[in-house]
């Protein structure tokens, strides 16, 4: 037993040491930086600010050069680190209105006050490989261009004014924080609109997708989409009052979806809501779809068995890292149990021969 024990712990050693190697791959060519990584392969970092429950930049980078760029193994070095990490005290709810917009855009209104602005988008481009990056050829300039300045008003405050839309809900019960308590079943909104935000994305699309093709009662505008900077602000007891801390970039999502009224409600609008870290719209969208196709409850709809509509199967299964986890699980070893199985399968066989013999017999 000791010999097999001293046995794994080299080759584990060995496989560390080659998986280092792997990782810095040809030693001719210049190691990437972490700035490189930040600045270059930014939607890969704010996934993994987003889905690993922290905001920063670097230590995403660093997470994605560790893992040798397989995002869900950087996700879980993120969390793994979040956990490590001292909390100073918590943060006052923070203000998206008052939101510096790289991006904003509806799919409801043309005209909006502060005009839509495209921002940095895949949405116009040609989707044909561009040689050029190839040959690191230089990008040209971007115009000069201004963020849109904080207090812009929401889309859905105009329909607000008109009462075609719910009233966003207003409750001061502090949440349970997911990050330091299990999930719980039943959840209420907030605790999933949190599962969500940090969700997988290619599981949250394949969901928010099945809603568009009718697995859930679901037809949804993009109210509005909007990425910038927002502040951070935390209350000093000493002080009285909150002073800024810092900034995050975060994507927000507002969807618009009909609802054709109730005994009690008028018809009127519902919403989906979505808002992630960083320049992450595909979640943000997807993460509103899944949001409303889950409130059919609240809001006296039917349930047609889509599985969008079930909030066990949707939040139970969304967290890539538990995913990840429990499939990853079964490389290791699992010889006693398989040996029981394979003695088990070796018995009735035998019974199953014995069986046909006796019968050919009679």
């Amino acid at each position: 037993m000791y010999v097999a024990v001293k046995g794994g712990e080299r080759a584990i050693e060995n496989a560390h040491a080659w998986l280092a190697e792997e990782r810095r791959g040809d030693t001719d060519i210049a190691e990437l930086s972490i700035a490189q990584i930040r600045e270059q392969l930014s939607l890969a970092v704010n996934r993994v600010m987003a889905e690993g429950s922290l905001f920063d930049p670097d230590l995403a980078a660093l997470a994605i050069k560790q893992a040798r760029g397989d995002l869900i193994e950087a996700i879980f070095l993120i969390r793994a680190y979040r956990t490590t990490l001292p909390r100073f005290g918590t943060s006052t709810p923070v203000d998206t209105g008052a939101m510096a917009c790289d991006r904003r855009i509806s799919a409801t209104f043309k005209d909006l006050p502060g005009g839509q602005v495209l921002g940095p988008t895949f949405d116009y481009t040609h989707r044909l490989l561009d040689f050029k990056l190839a040959a690191d050829g230089e990008v040209p300039e971007a115009p000069a261009r201004d963020a849109v300045p904080g207090d812009v008003p929401h889309v859905t405050d105009f329909l607000n004014r008109e009462g075609l839309i719910e009233e966003a809900p207003h409750d001061d019960t502090p949440p349970p924080d997911l990050t330091r308590e299990p999930l719980e079943m039943p959840a209420d909104r907030a605790l999933r609109l949190q599962a969500l935000t940090r969700a997988d994305e290619g599981f949250t699309l394949g969901l928010a997708y099945s809603t568009q093709r009718g697995y859930a009662r679901n037809h949804a505008f993009v109210g509005e989409l909007r990425i910038g900077s927002v502040p951070v602000e935390m209350e000093i007891p000493e002080l009285g009052f909150a002073i800024e801390v810092g900034e995050v970039v975060l994507t927000e999502c507002e969807t618009v979806n009909q609802f054709k009224g109730s005994k009690t409600e008028p018809p009127q609008f519902t919403r989906g809501y979505g808002l992630v870290f960083g320049q992450t719209e595909r979640k943000a969208i997807s993460m509103a779809l899944v949001d409303r196709a889950l409130r059919w409850e609240e809001l006296g709809e039917d349930n047609v068995g889509a599985p969008a509509q079930d909030a066990e199967f949707v939040l139970y299964h969304a967290d890539n890292i538990q995913a990840t986890g429990f499939l990853e699980h079964i490389k290791l070893p699992h010889y006693v149990d398989f040996q029981s199985e394979l003695e088990l399968v070796r018995k009735l066989r035998r019974e199953a021969g014995a069986d046909q013999v006796q019968e050919a017999a009679e």
